[in-house]
């Protein structure tokens, strides 16, 4: 009996450490499984959990954002420099991050304080979820579920991008993106709102008229119609342009001294 007064306790104690453990490894298996699915040069899954600096960097965030959010002084801050040193990807400790995150190449993937990214989110090299200088308070942007952000693309202020958003490489974008959009150029701009198409079509260029042969065609055929009216009120026209053809070639060699079309 004195045993189980001793076993009890200290079993009611570690339960919630064990939940804690589980919670931990579901997560990774989540970032792991994010990686197998969306990237098609990821042939096994020791290759993803040695090769991938995203990856590598997620979790290192994920423990700086832990003591961050106990309110660790500085250790936080000196694992995310760690992992910027390690991946080039600097996520700030104070970020809020979702499940499934996958950061592809990673190179210069900069993540603000205040930024909030729901989950199955992928990132390319060279994203900024960044600030505009401003700004105080809530200053990042603000990604929904299944969010696709293109390399090289920086995304600034306290924007909201919606749920399954896409942002193009190297989009500049600093307004909020409504849901299932696509958003392209510097400065950005929407050419899918929910789905469907927006502004000025796409112009098919290898099919656009040409107005100078259009203009020859045209005059080819007033050329040929106006023949024919002419051999219809001048019945031996034919006969007078040979005969003018003729004496012209004669001229030519009365005076050049050469035979037309003789060569020289």
């Amino acid at each position: 009996m004195a045993k189980l007064t001793v076993i009890v306790p200290a079993l009611c104690l570690c339960l919630p450490r064990v939940t804690k453990v589980r919670r931990a490894l579901a997560i990774i298996h989540e970032d792991v499984r994010a990686v197998r699915e969306r990237d098609p040069a990821a042939t096994s899954q020791i290759e993803v959990l040695t090769s991938y600096s995203g990856l590598h960097a997620l979790w290192l965030y994920r423990l700086a954002h832990r003591l961050w959010k106990r309110r660790v002084p500085l250790v936080p801050r000196w694992i995310s420099q760690l992992g910027r040193f390690l991946t080039q990807v600097e996520i700030h400790p104070g970020a809020t991050i979702g499940r499934g995150l996958f950061i592809d190449h990673g190179s210069g993937v900069v993540i603000g304080e205040t930024t909030e990214i729901g989950d199955n989110v992928t990132l390319y090299q060279g994203v900024t979820l960044g600030g505009t200088g401003k700004e105080t308070g809530k200053r990042h942007p603000t990604l929904g579920d299944h969010v696709v952000v293109g390399a090289g693309a920086k995304l600034l202020g306290s924007i909201r991008i919606g749920e399954s958003a896409k942002i193009g490489a190297g989009s500049v974008v600093v307004q909020d993106v409504p849901r299932r959009s696509t958003v392209v150029g510097n400065p950005g701009r929407p050419v899918l709102v929910e789905g469907q198409r927006v502004g000025i079509p796409d112009i098919d260029y290898r099919h656009l008229p040409d107005p100078v042969a259009e203009a020859i065609r045209c005059l080819v055929a007033r050329i040929v119609e106006m023949e024919k009216e002419l051999d219809e009120i001048h019945p031996d026209r034919g006969e007078r342009r040979r005969r003018a053809v003729e004496e012209a070639e004669r001229v030519l060699e009365e005076l050049l001294g050469f035979e037309a079309g003789g060569g020289i």
